[in-house]
């Protein structure tokens, strides 16, 4: 299906969506509350319709026809999906509190998914101007350079990234259980910058220790898995394997990226 697909479609139509979130980022704008209390914004619903409608005509360009499941998309049964062998995983603004709160770090997801693992992913940041993309065998990028920017020994301290809007006391205990001889820093970020952020070597592990759905972390997982890095599921105190997509339930269980 890879060969069907040029990741810079998939860019550009990150692009897109950008755009549209940012003449919404740029002026007032309502937030509405989902069911689960949850924010949703017009950017939400905008870049979601942009995404569906872009991701359509790739699929009659390329003669594939490959669904899509969204956060902003309506619910799909297990039974609908169970026998995906591809599809698209797509948050359009993965980060609506920071959106809200206007601090730039939000951003749109958009991944590949293939028998539950992430293969090609693009995360893109608007309002900072920041581009990741991979795809499996083709390595990870960062506005054109290859992932990792840096390696552990280019940095004097241990960095660890952390949510700005989900800091649980459990993720507190896990960081001060961190044994390392390096002096511990804590990186602070929304949305899946936080695992591109481990993904070029700007930092070194972020534990989830708090929920997060399917489309919070698949475009980042792909764009981890190419730099070198995984992640993987985190419970009872042991690390599991990597995080695997289109579960029965879309909640991903806690995790650490490094």
């Amino acid at each position: 299906m890879l060969d069907k697909i040029n990741v810079q479609d998939i860019v550009a139509l990150a692009k897109q969506a950008g755009d549209v979130i940012m003449e919404i980022y740029q002026k007032d704008f309502e937030v509405e509350f989902k069911e689960d209390e949850s924010p949703l914004t017009e950017a939400d619903k905008a870049a979601h319709k942009v995404i569906e409608v872009g991701l359509q005509v790739l699929d009659g360009t390329n003669k594939t026809s490959i669904p899509m499941l969204s956060e902003e998309g309506k619910n799909i049964p297990y039974e609908d999906r169970k026998d995906w062998e591809y599809f698209w995983m797509v948050d359009p603004v993965d980060g609506t509190k920071e959106f809200i709160k206007k601090n730039g770090e939000f951003t749109v997801n958009i991944a590949l998914i293939h028998q539950g693992v992430p293969i090609l992913g693009v995360v893109y940041a608007p309002a900072l101007g920041q581009m990741y993309w991979a795809e499996k065998g083709g390595g990870a990028f960062k506005d054109g350079q290859p992932l990792p920017l840096k390696t552990q020994v280019q940095r004097e301290t241990y960095k660890i990234v952390a949510s700005r809007s989900h800091m649980s006391d459990e993720t507190k205990k896990f960081i001060e259980s961190i044994e390392t001889n390096k002096e511990k820093e804590l990186v602070s970020i929304g949305s899946s910058l936080k695992i591109c952020l481990v993904a070029e070597g700007e930092a070194d592990i972020y534990p989830r220790i708090a929920p997060t759905m399917e489309w919070d972390t698949a475009a980042a997982h792909a764009v981890v898995l190419e730099a070198g890095m995984d992640v993987k599921g985190y419970e009872k105190g042991s690390v599991q394997g990597s995080l695997a997509y289109n579960k029965p339930s879309l909640l991903n269980s806690f995790f650490i990226a490094e």
